[in-house]
């Protein structure tokens, strides 16, 4: 087992336990957390909590993270796009339609089923049996690059980077409408929707801080290209933003207008960049994928309209 600890500053006086942790420890999802609270595994100043509990000035908080049990995944010879790989990590290109990692109901097909079959046992454990090797996710209808980690000194060196603001991660998209700006940054909060948990959208409450830039790259009649970069990486992030603002991405049938571009298939979003520190060398690496054949017919089809 590890142990993760932490000392409650001014700033973070009043925070409940539990978003204090999410807000630490971004490698784990709030519901891990809210389980490890539950079990017992969080002690403020040596003693158990709930997760309402509210932190004071200096508090001492420890963190057992379990070390994880057999996973009940099965390998999968599912083909991967692989843009790089080494010892300690590598770099897939993740197809649209394809979900990250297992949940109930859905143990298969995914791309640690994938990862499974291809890395045999070289994948990091720190994020629990069902997310093996995966430092930061992409939604299931998001192509692009995606970073795995095959051991447990890789995912918290590169997971300390997405932390601190360090991991460059930049995305191309076509939202509604015509954005008359060449450029912007949205600041806003992201939270759980109060009333659909399923979704996520910009509120001061139970929310943590989040920045998208975003600079234009073609207009198009009734649509914008985006190129977006992350400072920060919440769920549904861009999602959240673009409709925000009221440009949601084009395709989003959670986001967007109720009268989705079935073509697409979902959001027309691209992780295209992705840039880190490699934990072993300390060199700058940096990766980019073309886009798609569904983005690319999507923007023909644009071209051609306008």
């Amino acid at each position: 087992m590890n142990k993760l600890e932490f000392c409650c500053s001014i700033e973070n006086a009043g925070v409940r336990i539990d978003s204090f942790l999410s807000e630490q420890c971004e490698e784990f999802s709030r519901s891990a957390i809210t389980k490890n609270i539950q079990k017992g595994l969080v002690l403020v100043n040596g003693k158990v909590v709930s997760k309402s509990y509210k932190l004071c000035v200096k508090d001492c908080i420890e963190m057992t993270v379990e070390d994880p049990v057999e996973l009940d995944v099965l390998p999968q010879d599912i083909p991967l796009d692989i843009v790089y790989e080494d010892d300690d990590l590598l770099v897939v290109n993740k197809p649209k339609g394809m979900v990250v990692h297992p949940a109930a109901g859905n143990y298969t097909d995914t791309l640690v089923n994938a990862l499974m079959y291809h890395c045999k046992d070289s994948l990091s454990g720190i994020n629990g049996v069902l997310r093996p090797g995966i430092v930061h996710r992409i939604d299931k209808n998001t192509s692009g690059l995606l970073i795995v980690a095959k051991n447990d000194k890789a995912h918290n060196h590169l997971a300390l980077q997405i932390k601190e603001h360090s991991f460059t991660r930049e995305y191309v998209t076509v939202v509604y409408g015509n954005i008359q700006d060449d450029s912007g940054t949205v600041d806003a909060p992201i939270g759980r929707h109060p009333i659909d948990r399923k979704k996520m959208c910009v509120i001061d409450k139970n929310s943590k801080h989040a920045v998208t830039h975003f600079e234009v790259l073609e207009r198009f009649s009734g649509y914008t290209m985006l190129r977006c970069k992350l400072e920060t990486g919440r769920t549904h992030q861009i999602r959240v933003h673009m409709a925000y603002i009221g440009h949601p991405v084009a395709g989003d049938d959670v986001y967007g207008p109720k009268k989705v571009i079935k073509a697409l298939g979902g959001q027309c979003l691209h992780a295209q960049k992705i840039g880190f520190i490699h934990p072993t060398s300390n060199e700058y690496l940096e990766f980019t994928s073309e886009l798609p054949q569904y983005f690319s017919e999507f923007l023909h089809k644009l071209q051609k309209s306008y």
